[in-house]
């Protein structure tokens, strides 16, 4: 008999029974619908986070900062603090460093960090700690801030600041200690249009505010400097947040010349100094970051970093745990959609198995005419297979559309966006489950049918 003959004689047959059918249906789109959105939960899970991690870090980029070496310097800068003894190193982050780190096998890019805190003032309003970050132009650009006005800054010799999107909102009156974006929603600063002074020595102007000196002497406030605006970051859409909000942005080499320049001979604030407490004639990075060209690669750069003396950290070991934990949680979701699926294969098994009962004189017939027992066996798995495949896609559907409601209800909630995630291998895995387990349970009663005698079969009413 051939294939054609027997897709044709199963479909008529559950024709012919088309309420049980459907009944029976019914239960594999129930069981393949739960066993989606269940798994659907768990990848949109993961995949938040996993988004969560790229944007906030980087999947492959290592975040170096100073550590204590022991004995190993081979380029980079060792410095001995006056807290420390003579054999406890500090290894600081400068130039040779950053070279040194950039010749590191499976390592793309270094990207050197000089952060700064300082003073923004504008009118009754002042920043009291205003987070600066030098980076190179490259850096910069990687970051891919969405730039609402302006441009990032380019240029290494004059200064320029691009402010994120929150920077406005940390302004406050000293005097009446009120944050106009806290309590009426509007920023008190236009970064664009308004001049805002910026003192980078707080040490002096704190001393200055509540320092009257000695001997009746009086601490002279530190100069105010203009600094200009390169641009601002797009303004956050409704139910979104930036992680380069509180952040102001500026060229490396810039920020550098400007520090140099404003306190010349001084010790720089965060910047270490030797033993006698004179400042160093290089200014030492505050963080450098490493992008390595794979994830594969990441945790062996990670170790060998940590050899010279740095600390290093990456989101590997986060990832890595994240993974297992969601693994779980899909399991365990899944199996709860898979008590779905058992009802629905017990319902397919009774479903052939009165199949059988009522065709039992058909299947004498057949068998009488001489039809190859496997082709009677394959009949009914086939048509099992259907009864798979049918409420397979049914249930698909109704995946998505389940799908759709739980995201759709999660953003209105201001919940995380895409909480169910039915990717495509998903979605064809699933109707190939349903095949197979339609297959799976038609299979006792075809067996059944291959083995009922002929004569027997034809004398039953």
């Amino acid at each position: 008999m051939r294939i054609l003959d027997l897709l044709r004689m199963s479909s008529s047959s559950l024709w012919k029974r088309k309420f049980r059918t459907v009944l029976t249906i019914l239960g594999v789109m129930i069981g393949t619908a739960s066993i989606v959105v269940m798994v659907s939960l768990g990848l949109g899970l993961n995949r938040a986070t996993m988004e969560n991690i790229e944007r906030y870090g980087g999947l492959t980029t290592i975040e170096v900062s100073e550590g204590r070496g022991s004995g190993y310097s081979s380029g980079s800068y060792a410095v001995v603090t006056s807290d420390s003894s003579s054999d406890d190193q500090v290894m600081r982050l400068d130039d040779a460093a950053v070279e040194q780190l950039s010749k590191l096998e499976y390592v793309e890019s270094v990207s050197p960090i000089l952060s700064v805190n300082i003073i923004a003032k504008y009118g009754a309003y002042q920043h009291d700690w205003m987070s600066v970050q030098g980076m190179t132009p490259e850096a910069l650009a990687d970051l891919d801030i969405e730039i609402g006005d302006g441009h990032l800054p380019a240029d290494s010799t004059e200064l320029e600041f691009f402010y994120g999107n929150q920077v406005a909102a940390e302004f406050y009156n000293p005097k009446t200690y009120d944050y106009p974006y806290y309590s009426t929603g509007e920023y008190p600063v236009d970064f664009m249009t308004d001049t805002v002074f910026f003192i980078f020595d707080r040490d002096a102007y704190w001393s200055s505010q509540y320092d009257s000196g000695t001997e009746g002497t009086v601490t002279q406030p530190p100069k105010k400097y203009l600094v200009k605006t390169a641009g601002v970051e797009k303004p956050n859409d409704e139910n979104s947040w930036s992680p380069y909000g509180y952040q102001v942005y500026c060229n490396l080499d810039a920020l550098k010349t400007t520090l140099k320049r404003i306190f010349r001979n001084k010790a720089i604030p965060g910047q270490p100094t030797t033993s006698s407490g004179k400042p160093y004639k290089e200014l030492f990075y505050s963080q450098v970051k490493v992008n390595v060209d794979s994830i594969d690669h990441v945790q062996e750069v990670q170790e060998l970093i940590k050899s010279y003396g740095y600390e290093a950290y990456s989101n590997i070991e986060w990832v890595e745990s994240t993974q297992k934990e969601y693994a779980n949680i899909q399991a365990l979701l899944g199996g709860i959609g898979a008590v779905s699926m058992l009802v629905a294969a017990i319902s397919i098994t009774n479903t052939m198995m009165m199949s059988i009962y009522e065709r039992t004189k058909e299947i004498g017939v057949m068998k009488v005419l001489g039809c190859d027992m496997r082709n009677i066996q394959g009949m009914f798995l086939i048509e099992a297979a259907y009864i798979g495949f049918i409420g397979g896609l049914v249930g698909l559907a109704l995946s998505y559309a389940i799908s759709a409601v739980i995201n759709k209800v999660m953003e209105a909630s201001g919940g995380t966006s895409g909480l169910s995630y039915i990717p495509p291998w998903l979605a064809v895995a699933s109707v190939i489950f349903a095949v197979i387990i339609g297959m799976l349970a038609g299979f006792l009663p075809s067996r059944r049918a291959m083995k009922l005698s002929p004569l027997a079969a034809i004398r039953n009413e």
